[in-house]
């Protein structure tokens, strides 16, 4: 499993050249994603070609306007392993500079699409937009594929059950309001983070309820709260509750992010966890006292150890 990193005007592999080529974010990489991926995958069969991804390196974002930047809900590796899991051949990561950003949408078709990939079909969502400001739509990228000959597929929204339509966006919310069991339901899997884990306080242990200290995430985090999670370690995975916030019990504000792995003994420390929400348990609260807390803690335990994924 590869991914190409290209910058303007490279030449891309020539294993990699003359595939059915999607282009997007993919952040999060959700059920919309897949099915554009799947309409690729058809498409390549079809011509007997390869099913290429491409995406951005870094998001434009971070290049047009900076403030507006938020943390991803996937890493790139992230994005490229679910891609490729969704039956991708390659994944391409264009590298964002002022001079891919300058592309206008006939240049970005010709010298990208055309020049690099030299694309044999053309993949893309209802809403897919290219080119310098974004100048560039479905209908115009159809004008350009019919007059080069280039086969098109465009794919309509994914409704999700409620009438909405599925989105990276609409994950974004569901994460801030804490709801893990909607962005399940619009990623088609269970929402997770990675993180290192750090040497914390320690607390946890003297009143038997351990915990890793995550540091390092790059990914977005939900709402604070208590949550049932899954950990992999080492490609074994336990049950868990995590606490992502403050301990104002404890009068400590800074946010943290403490998992307690159920049924797990040995050192955590320096290791890389990967922890997926099942459901969220409650809020932050403040304890009158040590024997509170301690009493909540062996409810959460007991829910995370029986919450189940639907």
């Amino acid at each position: 499993m590869t991914t190409y990193h290209l910058h303007l005007f490279a030449q891309l592999p020539a294993a990699l050249q003359g595939g059915v080529v999607t282009v997007g974010n993919f952040d999060g990489v959700h059920r919309g994603h897949m099915t554009l991926v799947r309409a690729n995958r058809r498409l390549a069969e079809t011509l007997g070609v390869p099913a290429i991804a491409a995406t951005f390196d870094p998001p434009p974002l971070s290049l047009l306007y900076p403030p507006a930047v938020k943390p991803p809900l996937s890493t790139l590796r992230e994005r490229a392993a679910l891609l490729h899991a969704a039956g991708v051949d390659a994944v391409v990561a264009l590298h964002t500079d002022a001079a891919l950003l300058s592309l206008n949408a006939e240049s970005f078709f010709e010298d990208v699409l055309l020049g690099q990939f030299r694309a044999r079909g053309i993949v893309e969502g209802f809403n897919f937009r290219f080119g310098r400001a974004r100048s560039g739509d479905g209908r115009l990228l159809r004008e350009l594929c019919l007059a080069h000959g280039v086969p098109f597929v465009e794919c309509p929204s994914l409704v999700c059950e409620g009438g909405f339509t599925i989105s990276s966006s609409r994950i974004r919310e569901a994460l801030k309001r804490g709801d893990v069991v909607e962005a399940r339901q619009l990623l088609g899997r269970s929402y997770g983070i990675t993180g290192v884990v750090e040497t914390g306080a320690q607390r946890g242990r003297t009143i038997g309820f351990p915990t890793a200290n995550l540091g390092g995430v790059p990914t977005m985090l939900p709402l604070d709260g208590v949550y049932a999670v899954r950990v992999d370690v080492d490609g074994t995975e336990y049950r868990g509750a995590m606490n992502i916030g403050p301990n104002p019990t404890f009068a400590e504000q800074r946010q943290k992010l403490e998992v307690h792995l159920l049924d797990f003994q040995g050192d955590l420390y320096g290791r890389e966890l990967r922890v997926t929400f099942t459901a969220r348990l409650r809020d932050t609260t403040t304890f009158p006292n040590l024997e509170a807390l301690v009493a909540q803690l062996h409810r959460d335990v007991a829910r995370a150890r029986t919450e189940e994924e639907p």
